[in-house]
């Protein structure tokens, strides 16, 4: 592998050097680039998430370069190594929270001392339907009104119905639109 040079025995990268044992095939090109900019990818990827996620989201970033190298137009390597580890922790916040979303059952009818009877669980049980009960104030009168009755006083829809002087299915819309901002609501204040 070529893609190292230098005089008496100091070992200086060289992408374009690097770049042409890659396309000629030489099997150990790929893990070199690897080991020399693999510090690099960490720090960016670190300044944007924890330890935890910084090896897959590294694995995900060598896997975009080496599916993408064969069409690279030698330019700035670094940069661009930089710039796909940016896009792919980009990409994997977004899927995040997308996830995140995706999974938040909002559930306000349980209490804290349902959550548990560790002390720690029971107050961010008990913070977690503070913040929740002030998004449910934070809406509109009409789905207010509806959240309450259902969640709070467990009425039935038909009850809620009836006390409102509407349909069924008005209720369920009004929950069902409550319940979309709330969720857009709760992801504000979680973020």
């Amino acid at each position: 592998m070529e893609g190292i040079s230098g005089k008496e025995g100091v070992k200086v990268w060289d992408d374009q050097l690097w770049l042409r044992d890659f396309v000629a095939n030489d099997d150990t090109a790929f893990e070199a680039l690897v080991k020399h900019y693999q510090n690099y990818v960490f720090a960016i990827i670190l300044n944007f998430t924890g330890p935890d996620e910084a090896p897959d989201i590294a694995q995900e970033v060598f896997l975009a370069i080496y599916r993408s190298l064969p069409g690279f137009k030698p330019h700035n390597l670094k940069a661009w190594i930089g710039k796909v580890t940016v896009n792919k922790v980009i990409d994997w916040k977004r899927r995040r929270s997308r996830s995140e979303l995706e999974h938040l059952q909002i559930d306000i009818s349980t209490t804290p001392a349902e959550a548990g009877s560790d002390p720690e669980e029971m107050l961010l049980e008990e913070e977690k339907q503070r913040l929740l009960r002030e998004v449910c104030q934070s809406l509109p009168p009409v789905y207010q009104r509806a959240v309450n009755k259902y969640y709070y006083e467990k009425k039935s829809y038909q009850q809620i119905a009836r006390e409102e002087g509407v349909s069924v299915k008005t209720v369920e819309s009004r929950l069902y639109r409550a319940r979309v901002l709330i969720r857009q609501r709760w992801k504000e204040v979680v973020e």
